[in-house]
This record gives C-alpha cells, sequence and structure tokens, in this order.
C-alpha cells in the first residue's frame, strides 16, 4: 500500500507523517507532497518517498499518485488568507484531487476537515448526520470550502471517501494554543471550545485510512472536554480579565461535538482525553 500524503509542512501534516510512517507495516509505502523540497528532508530520512509540486498543478497530481493506493489530503488554507485562496486550497485543489486520484486507480481518500462546517449550535452536541448550517462565530471561506469539498468528493463514483472533521487542533508545540487568544480575549467566560490534540488527530486520521467498510462515512474528531475562556486564559498565562463574566455567550453549543460514532465504528478512544491530561503529561 502506497499512501499519498498532502499538506505536510503544515502544523497537522508534519507531525501527521511521522506517525504513520512509524507504524507501517513491511511494503507499506509513504509519500508525501510538497513545494519545497528542501522541507520534506526530514521525511525523506524517515523512508517517506517525496513528490515535489504544487497541489494546485494537474501534471504534479499525476506524478504524485502514480502507483498510490490511498491518500491523506491534509492540505488546507485558512486564517488570515484572502477568500479566493481558500476556496483554491481548501475545495478546488481537493476537489481536482480526487478526480486525479480516480483517473489514477487511488480507491481509498480520507479528506481531513473541520467542525466549523456545522456552523451555529444545535442545543446539544453536534453529529456527522447534522447539514451545514451557514452562519456563526468564524463562518466564512474556510468552512465554507471545506463543507463544499466534502459534499464533492463524497459524490464522486469509484473512490472510498472518508472525512475527519477536527476540532481545534493543538499540542507539541503548535502555536494555535496561543494564536487563539485572538479571538478568544473577547469571548464571555462560559464560552466553550473543544480540541484535540495531535496524537489523537493522528489516531483518528491512521483509524480512517486503515478502517474497512468505511467508505462514504463522516467522523468527528475530537477529545471529551471542551475548555472554557477562562481556561484558555490559564492555560497561556494569562491574566483573567475582569470584564469577562459580563459577556454573554449567545451559542454555548457553538463547535461543540459529538465522537459517539467514531468510538462505536472505529475505536477511537483519546489519548490525551482533555487539555488538562496533555498539561500533566508535558504535552503542549
Amino acid at each position: 500500500m502506497l499512501t499519498l500524503v498532502t499538506g505536510t509542512t503544515g502544523e497537522v501534516g508534519r507531525r501527521f507523517v511521522p506517525r504513520l510512517l512509524a507504524q507501517a507495516q513491511p511494503g507499506e509505502q509513504v509519500r508525501v507532497l510538497v513545494r519545497d523540497e528542501s522541507k520534506a528532508s526530514r521525511f525523506a530520512e524517515l523512508g517517506a518517498q517525496v513528490a515535489v509540486g504544487d497541489l494546485r498543478d494537474s501534471e504534479t497530481l499525476g506524478k504524485a499518485l502514480a502507483g498510490a493506493d490511498a491518500v491523506v489530503n491534509i492540505a488546507a488554507s485558512f486564517r488570515g488568507v484572502p477568500d479566493d485562496e481558500a476556496r483554491a486550497v481548501n475545495r478546488d485543489a481537493a476537489l481536482e484531487l480526487g478526480r486525479a486520484a480516480v483517473a489514477s486507480g487511488v480507491r481509498r481518500f480520507v479528506q481531513v476537515s473541520t467542525n466549523l462546517v456545522y456552523g451555529a449550535g444545535r442545543g446539544r452536541p453536534h453529529t456527522e448526520s447534522d447539514p451545514f448550517v451557514p452562519g456563526g462565530r468564524m463562518w466564512g471561506a474556510y468552512p465554507e470550502s471545506k463543507a463544499q469539498a466534502e459534499r464533492g468528493l463524497l459524490a464522486m463514483a469509484d473512490l472510498d471517501v472518508r472525512v475527519g472533521r477536527l476540532s481545534f487542533v493543538y499540542g507539541e508545540g503548535d502555536p494555535h494554543l496561543a494564536q487563539v487568544m485572538r479571538w478568544a480575549g473577547d469571548w464571555a467566560a462560559t464560552q466553550r471550545l473543544q480540541m484535540v490534540h495531535h496524537v489523537d488527530v493522528a489516531q483518528g486520521l491512521l483509524r480512517l485510512l486503515y478502517a474497512p467498510g468505511a467508505d462514504g462515512r463522516v467522523y468527528n474528531i475530537a477529545d471529551d472536554a471542551p475548555v472554557t475562556t477562562v481556561e484558555l486564559h490559564q492555560l497561556n498565562g494569562l491574566e483573567v480579565p475582569e470584564d469577562l463574566h459580563d459577556r454573554a455567550d449567545d451559542d454555548p453549543w457553538h463547535g461543540i461535538v459529538s465522537t459517539g460514532r467514531i468510538r462505536r465504528e472505529l475505536g477511537f478512544r483519546p489519548l490525551f482525553p482533555s487539555v488538562w491530561t496533555a498539561v500533566d503529561a508535558g504535552g503542549l
């Protein structure tokens, strides 16, 4: 089995690929797609094949997919990029990759998505069968384009697509936990953020990649204990603003998801069920 991984130099991809390589069985191979070959030296040292080129270039895709059996599409563009770029990478390039995979005879495709596709809360944790609801906090080109990519990929014939919707990713030196304070500084004290550690992102994606009979399925990948705005301040060593408790949380279920399906069907259990577990283990 040869697996092509995209988005390998991002925060998720560069932590996922070594774990994919570490658990590879004899005869299994990993190929990474990068725009800058110098950034793939670590992966090559670990045994990965390296394909160089842009995800949005059809000639690159043909070469990168040659002989591949599976794809894990982690590539994403978000937070601060123009909307057109977000759509070009998250939607257009993902769909072109899917079409190229079909043309190359690839049959298994893991699409990495986001829990932000749910949009507004439902008064309970989001489940995978919930429809997309545009609007709500942080709704824009990133979640919209990811939702459109999901729809398009799942509709492709002759392609075994599995979708993993990630909650807010953190851990292992990832700056996301500090960066979230750009927004959390204005949140209500009780507003919650559901998270998932890189260890469990990898666990979830590996389960999606290898599980038999998961074609056409969507899975939330998250930990068990969303953190409050107060806790986010504490985790970042920041003083809690005096007026934090006076602010209203107009959508307390925004971004909160159920992991019941991935637990039942794929046996997922977070190694870090809460960020505090990661703190105790030195996993930040």
